[in-house]
């Protein structure tokens, strides 16, 4: 069913949203016909919706290229962060909770409301969207209807978002890379790897988890009722647990 997938959200009503970020290759067979959508589950695993065209990377209303997130507003909407780096789109799309096309906004760039791999999304109390915009080393901040309020850069290279009950912002920085000559590259950023937790208000860092592991590369985040936080390594191949004490 799945060629790659990549972003993961639960719904207000507990549906599960996945992205399939890649499609064929050319080269194996089992990609044909499969990838570049985001789809809805059901709790026990019903297909309930498909967005986008099976294994057609594009730039229309209901196409993708390798769609990395997506999210779902409390009224229903679907936000999705479309691209992945290379020669994918970089931009966010907005449907309904039919999945009818509402509106997109972003091309690739650096400046305010373009992006660079929209990896990671989520929502506070207010309604604003945050996008990690991973290729260039910020979130940015906008309304429902694509306004920029804002971008912030003390997070590194932003993989993963969350948003917690009270407005804490928690975000992954998986590819920084400056743990020494080794790791440097062109898109290092100036940041260690880790967790950073900050307020949405004004987006100051109140706490930072170091990323123990030279490979550790950690992308997924998610907190629970507790406040304990859970990231996942897709370098070290392994699940975190942080428990705050």
């Amino acid at each position: 069913m799945f060629v790659r997938p990549h972003g993961l959200h639960i719904d207000f009503e507990g549906n599960v949203w996945v992205t399939d970020g890649e499609g064929p290759n050319g080269e194996d067979p089992r990609r044909e016909g499969k990838g570049h959508q985001v789809f809805k589950f059901s709790p026990n695993g019903e297909v309930l919706m498909a967005l986008g065209k099976p294994g057609v990377a594009g730039e229309g209303d209901y196409e993708f290229n390798q769609p990395s997130s997506v999210l779902v507003a409390p009224d229903g909407n679907i936000f999705v962060g479309d691209g992945h780096g290379g020669a994918s789109n970089s931009r966010i799309m907005k449907y309904n909770s039919s999945g009818k096309f509402l509106l997109s906004w972003g091309s690739h760039g650096s400046e305010a409301g373009q992006f660079a791999v929209p990896h990671d999304l989520a929502m506070d109390s207010r309604g604003r969207l945050f996008v990690g915009d991973r290729g260039n080393n910020r979130v940015q901040i906008f309304d429902q209807d694509g306004n920029f309020i804002v971008e912030w850069e003390q997070f590194g290279r932003p993989s993963g978002l969350f948003i917690d009950d009270n407005d804490m912002l928690y975000v992954t920085d998986s590819s920084s890379e400056n743990r020494g000559p080794a790791r440097s590259s062109k898109n290092s950023s100036p940041y260690a790897e880790g967790v950073r937790v900050a307020n949405v208000k004004d987006g100051s860092v109140t706490l930072f988890l170091d990323d123990p592991q030279e490979n550790g590369s950690q992308e997924g985040i998610a907190v629970d009722k507790a406040g304990n936080i859970y990231g996942s390594l897709t370098g070290g191949r392994a699940l975190r647990k942080y428990l705050l004490r």
